[in-house]
């Protein structure tokens, strides 16, 4: 690899260097001990691959949300060490069966979109055929993970783009808005908006303050977001420090944010079929591989790139502990 890197930049030395991983480009571990070691810097990027199909079936046979805390660990030892060393990391092959009645696949692509957003990757998808002329002895084979249909004139999930649509952006740059939390939900593509109990596009998501004491502050304001009694609409109450909800990335994922109610009940961040966020009893935290957990996995990710929705204007309206409606 190290004598590849340099056969490369002695004949450009103003492209990119890339460096690939062991075993289908899925571990980069090798390097912990072994570093590699060139005559060039300030150009040398290092990629990665994930799918679905990298660990058989455990997404359906384990439970998913400890198989997704398990997955990323393991991506942690095998990759994300290299950007504590200053280096760029990119995920330059992912993808799923665009049929959606995968469910290996769709439990992986929640968990993957958690984490990519997290980490602001950069990524290229598998793959943009619908069809092939001839593959596997077979004449114009589809392409289930194409995101053109098999004669390539639609896209083949609209669903999905609307999905990862987010992701094609950079969430973490240079913002007027300074520096700022968003509340993205990755089984939609969503973010939280102005209006705390409702999901919509992250170029709208509302700023957050996520505070040392876990306390979910609406950004430059003093309205925090408050944990209810199951099964309610997620509420604003004006902050105080000893009393607010905090709220704890609990679970092997660290995908569900859990509080407790005033009156001691363990809640976790969950949607209903409208996409209004809610509090409701957290679940599939182990051991059931039956159970689906997407629907209360949320991430607390840095915004700063987005132009970002104003946390509050003058018809911002919030739902308030008593039953009545804030409006600011």
């Amino acid at each position: 690899m190290q004598k590849g890197a340099e056969r490369v930049h002695a004949a450009n030395p103003d492209v990119l260097v890339i460096i690939s991983g062991l075993n289908y480009d899925l571990d980069l571990s090798f390097l912990q001990k072994n570093p590699i070691t060139l005559s060039f810097n300030k150009k040398l990027v290092f990629e990665i691959h994930w799918y679905g199909f990298s660990d058989g079936n455990d997404w359906v046979t384990n439970n998913a949300n400890e198989e997704c805390g398990r997955v990323i660990d393991r991506m942690e030892t095998n990759a994300l060490f290299l950007l504590d060393q200053g280096y760029p990391l990119f995920m330059s092959e992912w993808g799923v069966d665009q049929s959606g009645t995968n469910d290996n696949d769709n439990r992986y692509l929640n968990c993957l979109l958690g984490w990519a957003a997290e980490y602001d990757f950069d990524w290229a998808l598998w793959t943009i055929v619908g069809s092939y002329y001839y593959r596997e002895g077979v004449a114009g084979m589809e392409e289930s993970y194409g995101v053109l249909n098999w004669n390539w004139h639609e896209p083949r999930n609209l669903n999905f783009l609307e999905k990862i649509s987010p992701l094609q952006s950079p969430f973490q740059g240079l913002s007027s808005n300074g520096e700022q939390k968003i509340l993205f939900h990755p089984s939609t593509g969503l973010c939280m908006q102005s209006n705390s109990s409702s999901l919509g596009p992250c170029s709208n998501a509302v700023g957050l303050d996520y505070t040392s004491d876990k306390i979910l502050r609406l950004k430059d304001t003093s309205y925090c977001l408050e944990a209810n009694e199951v099964y309610t609409l997620l509420q604003v109450i004006m902050c105080d420090d000893d009393l607010s909800s905090k709220w704890e990335a609990i679970s092997a994922s660290k995908m569900h944010l859990s509080s407790k109610t005033k009156n001691g009940t363990i809640v976790c961040l969950d949607i209903d079929s409208n996409n209004t966020i809610v509090t409701n009893d957290c679940k599939c935290l182990s051991d059931d591989n039956l159970c689906d957990p997407s629907s209360q996995w949320f991430k607390v990710i840095n915004g700063t790139s987005f132009s970002m929705a104003p946390p509050i204007d003058a018809t911002s309206q919030y739902p308030i502990s008593d039953g009545t409606v804030l409006t600011i």
